[in-house]
């Protein structure tokens, strides 16, 4: 569906242009119960669309924490089975979400995920 086609069952029309990507995130609601994981397809500075795990309903206010961003609040725009559309409260920028995660404090890094130094003999 674009975005000129009437998207009328999925609340208002989007204006700010947005990303495809996939993040996971666990949306809890304003009352701290949690909604379950939701993987974010689209992103945008006012917005995204996720796949739920399970059916949350539209008109609930939500958060969740974004790669990147931080955590971000809003209300559930629209829904549709585990489709979901998220407004957010405050705009975001949605490029945060993209950039590689730094290694520079690699101090803070778990052992895992640290490169062994070679060793010469």
């Amino acid at each position: 569906m674009s975005d000129g086609q009437d998207i009328s069952d999925r609340g208002p029309a989007r204006t700010a242009p947005r990303d495809s990507l996939f993040l996971l995130t666990s949306l809890v609601s304003a009352e701290g119960v949690a909604l379950g994981k939701a993987r974010v397809r689209n992103l945008s500075a006012s917005g995204l669309m996720a796949d739920c795990e399970r059916a949350v309903p539209a008109g609930i206010r939500v958060t969740c924490e974004l790669r990147g961003v931080g955590q971000v609040s809003g209300t559930i725009a629209w829904a549709r089975d585990e489709k979901i559309g998220m407004a957010f409260d405050v705009p975001i920028d949605p490029q945060l979400a993209r950039k590689p995660i730094s290694t520079a404090g690699s101090q803070s890094l778990p052992d895992y995920l640290r490169i062994a130094p070679l060793r010469r003999r």
